[in-house]
């Protein structure tokens, strides 16, 4: 389904960080990798795919790879007001400093 929307919406944040965290889901990191940096290409203040994207690399050991996607992240959340999101995004920055 999500494809689906991708063909007609290429842009579609929402699908393509849906298409991201399914792949994550699924174990496909190198896929979901490539959907959320997608995701930002497009739409780069969307907060959660800095987020879920350090996550996945955290999971896979890219420790200085995700350090630069949660700074990149905490500039998106400064410039959107998502403090919510720099919260939960600072401790993952402090627990891996």
């Amino acid at each position: 389904m999500l494809t689906g929307i991708l063909a007609e919406h290429p842009t579609d944040a929402f699908a393509r960080y849906g298409l991201a965290m399914a792949y994550a889901a699924e174990g496909k990191n190198d896929d979901a990798l490539r959907e959320f940096a997608t995701t930002l290409e497009h739409n780069p203040d969307y907060v959660p795919a800095f987020q879920m994207s350090a996550q996945t690399l955290l999971k896979l050991g890219r420790t200085d790879e995700a350090r630069q996607r949660l700074n990149d992240g905490l500039a998106a959340a400064g410039r959107t007001s998502n403090a919510h999101a720099a919260s939960e995004m600072q401790a993952m920055l402090d627990d891996i400093s």
